[in-house]
């Protein structure tokens, strides 16, 4: 295996070790490749990491081998790579690394970082989100091109709200949408307003959507993931590679190109050419802050005139203030007749190896996201 090798990024020096290991078997891809691949994409991906905490998910021998989500800043980093203090939902807290430049981004893939997962905030303010995620996730019997269905009415939606989203593919077969908003509201007030949004988008294409948190009630429907709102909950960033061994990438898309794009065909060489000709779709984003009063205004005609409050959490959170009971409908009717209560079912929490406790950024219980999309 050839020695370590040296790039210069933006004045700095990276060391890359190990450089032709194989970390995408499928394409022959290696360390190298990805390294490279994020300086090329670096000023996109930099823009969508910037001051954010951000969770590595690493895969020191490539993405068929060993993966663990690192919460914590590692113990090596830069003195100029910055870190924020955050609070997890169990009250728990740690340092996350904050990139800020491309070379943070190539220091930490040489680490094996293969995706990036930063959190919707910004360093100065942890506890108030500047941006509203949607998460439209195919469930068993669906695929991109009823995401994106999906997605074209979502726009209408935010544009009955006020607000206007930026797509991107999620490097598998589904799609998401992020909205950049005022830090005005916090965690549970942006959750509220996915909430709100995902209970609009299934009034529209009840057949074809849905905002059910438990899988068994989901049909061959699009998922709508409201709880990648939650506190600690992330999606991988624009431009983050995705630990499959094809090597995909989560491409920034506009508008225009979602029907006739090819999620598959966005991977670490491609995603190349295209930046280098089209530059970073998604650059203005961050010249855009919207409100939402409109679809917090959604949620309270939700529970005021239909009854219709908070949603289930993950398995992994405390019990929160209004949540309804955190059991699995058909578990529900099973313990009914004894009086008794159901238990949580499905596993703990997954443990990031980093001695932070803390779950990894999208596991779930028999609810949720499956990593599919």
């Amino acid at each position: 295996m050839a020695g370590a090798v040296e790039v210069e990024v933006g004045g700095r020096t990276v060391r890359v070790s190990n450089p032709d290991k194989i970390y995408f078997p499928e394409r022959g891809y290696t360390k190298l490749d990805m390294v490279q691949y994020y300086l090329a994409v670096g000023d996109g991906i930099t823009r969508a990491l910037r001051d954010r905490p951000t969770t590595l998910e690493r895969y020191p021998d490539g993405v068929t081998g060993e993966s663990f989500f690192q919460k914590r800043a590692p113990k090596n980093l830069p003195e100029w790579i910055p870190t924020a203090h955050i609070t997890f939902p169990s009250g728990r807290s740690a340092d996350e690394m904050c990139p800020t430049e491309p070379a943070a981004v190539a220091w930490a893939a040489n680490l094996g970082a293969v995706t990036f997962h930063p959190w919707p905030v910004r360093r100065e303010d942890t506890d108030h989100p500047d941006e509203l995620r949607i998460d439209l996730d195919p469930q068993p019997g669906t695929d991109y091109a009823d995401a994106v269905r999906a997605a074209h009415e979502l726009r209408d939606v935010l544009d009955g709200a006020g607000l206007r989203g930026w797509p991107k593919t999620s490097g598998g077969r589904g799609l998401h949408v992020f909205v950049p908003i005022e830090p005005r509201w916090t965690f549970t007030q942006v959750r509220r307003a996915a909430i709100a949004c995902g209970r609009q988008l299934e009034r529209r294409m009840p057949d074809h959507v849905t905002i059910k948190w438990w899988k068994e009630e989901r049909g061959a429907r699009i998922f709508v993931d409201y709880n990648q709102t939650a506190r600690d909950r992330t999606i991988a960033s624009a431009y983050s590679v995705r630990p499959r061994p094809h090597a995909p990438v989560s491409a920034p898309l506009r508008w225009e190109e979602i029907d006739e794009a090819v999620p598959e065909d966005f991977d670490i060489v491609t995603m190349r050419t295209r930046y280098a000709e089209a530059g970073d779709v998604h650059a203005d984003m961050d010249d855009h802050r919207f409100g939402l009063e409109g679809l917090l205004e959604l949620a309270r005609r939700d529970e005021a005139e239909h009854g219709l409050g908070d949603l289930p959490y993950p398995p992994e959170y405390p019990k929160m203030p209004g949540e309804p009971k955190r059991v699995q409908p058909s578990r529900a009717k099973k313990d009914a007749p004894s009086g008794r209560t159901a238990k949580r079912t499905g596993p703990g929490p997954g443990k990031a190896r980093d001695g932070s406790g803390e779950g990894a950024p999208g596991q779930t219980g028999p609810g949720g996201h499956d990593g599919t999309g």
